[in-house]
């Protein structure tokens, strides 16, 4: 265990030593203009993901000042538009509901990035397919080769697979590490957080 332990950890400091901070500062750039435009952030994500969507929201929100949702936060509409209308499109008719325009932005958080072929999350292409048709800015932290997400956003952080027996597991974990990156960047944080403001 202790060498599957020291090859996870070897395998996540490469991971960061691939990831583009240019690419980072755009990312930066276009959250700052949604929120100096009045927009709104919504972060979609599956699985994993989607719990890191939840996680994001409070941190775009409450330090960075951000009016942001994730539609998986609401069970019963996620369920109910489930139900009715196929998981293909539920994250497009919850964004409809939410009248997502030029003003807002999109972050997508996957490990595949969404792809139509493969019956990989298409849910997630519907949803930007909707963004791009509305001009809302896209922005997407996505492992792999990114999919339908990287051909498509504005900025596409891709997290490298180091190792592809563990892309799922370094693509969730780094999309914490880039959101947060995003939250304390000095141009998008706006509110001091708790533990550093009690030095």
């Amino acid at each position: 265990m202790s060498n599957y332990s020291e090859q996870h950890l070897r395998e996540t400091a490469e991971v960061v030593t691939r990831l583009d901070p240019a690419l980072c500062e755009k990312a930066v750039d276009l959250l700052v203009q949604v929120r100096e435009r009045g927009g709104r952030l919504f972060i979609l994500g599956v699985g994993g993901s989607a719990a890191n969507a939840s996680h994001a929201v409070n941190d775009f929100r409450k330090i960075g000042g951000l009016e942001c949702y994730a539609p998986t936060d609401n069970v019963s509409e996620l369920t109910a538009r489930t139900n009715d209308e196929g998981w293909e499109g539920v994250f497009a008719e919850w964004l409809k509901g939410s009248r997502l325009n030029a003003k807002d932005g999109l972050l997508i958080f996957s490990v595949g990035g969404g792809n139509l072929e493969k019956n990989v999350s298409p849910n997630l292409v519907r949803a930007l397919q909707l963004g791009k048709e509305r001009g809302s800015a896209i922005i997407g932290i996505v492992g792999r080769d990114g999919g339908y997400t990287a051909q498509v956003a504005d900025v596409a952080i891709i997290i490298a697979t180091v190792n592809p027996e563990n892309t799922t597991p370094h693509a969730e974990a780094f999309q914490a590490v880039v959101w947060h990156l995003f939250v304390s960047h000095p141009r998008l944080k706006v509110a001091q957080t708790k533990w550093e403001s009690t030095k």
